[in-house]
């Protein structure tokens, strides 16, 4: 068995993990919009569908968008959370 000791985190390590932590946050949901922006460009693309279903497609993306983001905020929030707990 090998054992490891592990001293616990300071203070200022704890901030640059919290800010280490929003930065990923933040380029997970530059992410999730580049996927919303490349949909809604390929639903522009289709052809032989109606304007409604159209419409309907680009309704569901943007709430499938705003549900993941705000799963990403919750993560965030959490970790950070965790993080400032000593």
């Amino acid at each position: 068995a090998i054992r490891l000791n592990i001293p616990p985190l300071t203070a200022e390590r704890r901030k640059e993990l919290g800010k280490l932590v929003s930065k990923l946050g933040e380029d997970g949901k530059v992410a999730i919009r580049n996927v919303r922006r490349d949909a809604l460009k390929s639903i522009g693309k289709l052809e032989g569908v109606g304007e409604d279903e159209i419409k309907s497609f680009e309704d569901q993306i943007e709430k499938l968008t705003g549900e993941y983001v705000k799963q990403v905020d919750v993560l965030i929030k959490t970790k950070e959370e965790e993080l400032s707990k000593v």
